[in-house]
């Protein structure tokens, strides 16, 4: 850690005014002498609880920016946190408008110089697109981190058309939860503080119901979308993103897409900061917004924006350590995206082969235009076909993995034997993935409902299988999510599976699988009848994208070793080990992943602590549980338990919630229970 040029005064609860009376709570960290010499502000806005959950990882970054000469402002969003009103869902109009009015307020303090930044991941970074798109006066950059440009292909609710059960019910469930907290009684006051968590509770609704009213891509969807219109945003962007991210996809799309001043950084990171998750390296990458808040904010002219236009980790698994968390691998920087340095491998389907020769496969698109076929007599020499079980999937990791080993995915060779595998002879030398392979297959289903999903593997010589990329395709969604539409059983349709941006080095005499599945449960929820797959080999290929150059005339500049600020003290007051297991139950055939997870400050052991400044404890436990029948789409269930509390001497607070969601043929069902405590006394029991 370096010494700090500047010593820092915290302002603990700072309250700003809106229009409409509402007021929104702020903590602020200002360098010394800021009311001679105002300086820039930097803004994080999130609903995630300043004062309890996320105080130990905000007291690590906002200093350290203080301590570099920028007033560092964390702010809790309407009704979160401390702050007033009701938070009714995630990104609605009301949140951007109410940070455009906060952003006028910043510029008008007198230790801001008027010059206004924005950083924030997950959340955190959809928000600072997402007002960076209204272009309030004084917003001059952001780094959004971990973010979407596209709130329906790319967010928490749906993949590829299909409901995310992983994640739609579990995310909701955290986020309901959150909503019925209280704010804390010594930053509002005695008085106030239950007449606020009444109303909280009073108003909460599971934001699953809004979810799943929206299953195509409609307008509930495209406010926020920032890809609807990236012109919307004149200021300068730093886009960040990981390779174990559920998230990264986003990256280069906003490099394609937008006109002002841009740059990217994707590394091996899951869903943090850069300077403290893994997978590593971990960088210095409180340094590097420092470097782009001066010239940005203070208007120095430090080189950031001769550096290469995207910097990326090209990892490389033959050689990595997955164990200790730390990737092997090199840095790649590139001038321009997309890159004219990466060329697209066509890669043939065969009789379970992948190989390079595709100008004798037959190989054509669909014109457009042009109808899908039936299938032919020449077709069916060449098809492949594969019935779904329902567990495929289990082994796929997290959705949003949060840095911890077991967040990945493992050897994926139980999950091939689940799926069509087309695999490729050993490679005579050592290729570079970087970009989105695309999946062109032709299909058909004998059922109207139908998706796909699909794998990338490496696999090694020793025949460990290792996950490279992937992607899912709901076939009704085919030609667009906005205008779904049924499939004709038996016929051919020519479908274009995008699989998730990737940096990868697959190493020579190692080789590339793709697997093929009807199925992937828990990520897609299971269509509601068993479908048979067919694939037309002869008419489908891989579209690999490999990078022709390491680095030559972008070469990045190396990052700094990570540092921060000194984190707030706290003890651990008892532990709740994370896990991941998997259950059979071989006589009813069920399959059940459950998952235990105590996340407090990063720390996986952690389920309660105490931070000593304020006394505060706190606990945190998240506990899921997804199953299903191996042949029984209809079987597939999900439920999500959440326990969240917060004690000081005098007051104790805790707040439970069980959601489950099931299926028929025809709707979703789902059943919520929360219930509020203060002490021994129930508060409030609500049920949906």
């Amino acid at each position: 850690m370096s010494d700090a040029p500047k010593t820092v005064r915290l302002l603990r609860d700072v309250g700003v005014p809106l229009h409409d009376r509402t007021r929104l709570s702020a903590r602020i960290w200002l360098p010394e002498d800021t009311e001679k010499a105002p300086v820039p502000a930097v803004l994080e806005y999130v609903p995630y609880r300043k004062n309890d959950w996320y105080a130990r990882g905000d007291s690590t970054i906002h200093p350290y920016f203080a301590e570099h000469g920028y007033a560092a402002v964390r702010v809790d969003i309407r009704g979160s946190g401390d702050s007033d009103g009701i938070l009714r869902d995630e990104y609605l109009p009301q949140e951007q408008e109410d940070a455009c009015e906060l952003i006028a307020w910043l510029t008008e303090q007198p230790w801001c110089s008027g010059r206004v930044g924005m950083i924030g991941f997950s959340w955190g970074g959809f928000a600072a697109l997402q007002v960076a798109s209204l272009r309030p006066p004084g917003l001059a950059a952001i780094i959004p981190c971990h973010f979407t440009h596209n709130r329906y292909t790319t967010d928490a609710h749906y993949i590829g058309g299909c409901v995310l059960a992983s994640e739609m019910l579990s995310w909701s469930t955290t986020m309901l939860a959150y909503q019925a907290l209280p704010p804390d009684p010594e930053s509002v006051g005695e008085t106030v503080w239950a007449e606020m968590w009444h109303r909280r509770l009073e108003a909460a609704e599971p934001f699953v119901h809004h979810w799943l009213s929206h299953q195509r891509y409609d307008e509930y969807w495209r406010h926020g979308s920032v890809c609807e219109d990236y012109a919307a945003i004149s200021c300068a962007v730093y886009a960040v993103g990981g390779a174990a991210d559920s998230y990264v996809d986003a990256v280069p799309y906003l490099l394609e897409g937008l006109s002002c001043p841009k740059k990217g950084l994707i590394g091996p990171w899951a869903h943090y900061y850069p300077f403290a998750i893994d997978p590593g390296p971990r960088i210095g990458f409180l340094q590097e917004c420092i470097r782009w808040w001066d010239h940005w904010l203070k208007g120095i002219d430090n080189g950031i924006m001769r550096e290469p236009m995207l910097t990326v980790w090209v990892s490389d698994p033959a050689a990595s350590d997955v164990a200790s968390g730390r990737w092997a691998g090199k840095w790649i920087g590139e001038l321009s995206w997309p890159s004219p340095e990466v060329s697209l491998r066509r890669m043939s389907l065969g009789e379970n082969t992948l190989g390079d020769k595709a100008e004798e496969t037959g190989i054509r698109t669909r014109a457009k235009g042009e109808p899908d076929r039936e299938a032919t007599k020449v077709d069916e020499e060449s098809v492949l076909r594969i019935v779904g079980n329902q567990a495929a999937g289990l082994e796929c990791g997290l959705w949003c993995p949060l840095g911890t080993p077991f967040d990945l995915p493992p050897d994926q060779r139980r999950e091939d034997g689940m799926a069509l595998c087309f695999t490729s002879s050993p490679l005579p030398t050592a290729i570079d993935v970087v970009g989105y392979p695309t999946a062109i297959l032709a299909l058909s289903a004998d059922r109207p409902v139908a998706f796909v999903a699909v794998r990338l593997c490496d696999v090694a010589p020793d025949g460990t299988s290792s996950l490279v990329s992937r992607g899912v395709l709901n076939m009704t969604h085919r030609d667009g999510h906005d205008e779904p539409s049924p499939l004709v059983p038996g016929k051919v349709y020519e479908v274009s599976v995008s699989l998730k941006m990737t940096a990868t080095t697959v190493a020579a005499e190692h080789r590339l699988r793709l697997a093929v599945s009807p199925t992937y449960w828990p990520w897609a929820w299971p269509s509601p009848e068993p479908v048979c797959l067919s694939v037309f080999t002869r008419d489908s290929y891989l579209s690999l994208p490999v990078s022709e150059r390491h680095a030559r005339d972008g070469a990045p500049r190396l990052f700094e070793e990570p540092e921060c600020a000194v984190p707030l003290a706290c003890e651990v007051v008892a532990s709740a080990p994370s896990d991941w297991r998997l259950h059979h139950d071989v006589v009813t055939g069920r399959h059940e992943l459950e998952i235990r997870l105590a996340p407090l400050s990063g720390d996986s052991a952690a389920g309660r602590i105490r931070l000593l400044d304020t006394n505060l404890e706190i606990e945190e436990l998240q506990h899921d549980r997804y199953s299903i029948v191996a042949d029984d789409p209809l079987s597939a269930r999900v439920d999500c338990h959440r326990s969240l509390s917060l004690e000081r001497q005098g007051w104790a607070v805790r707040v439970d919630v069980h959601s489950t969601m099931t299926a028929d043929g025809e709707v979703f069902r789902l059943v919520h229970v929360l219930e509020a405590t203060e002490g021994s006394s129930v508060v409030a029991a609500r049920s949906w």
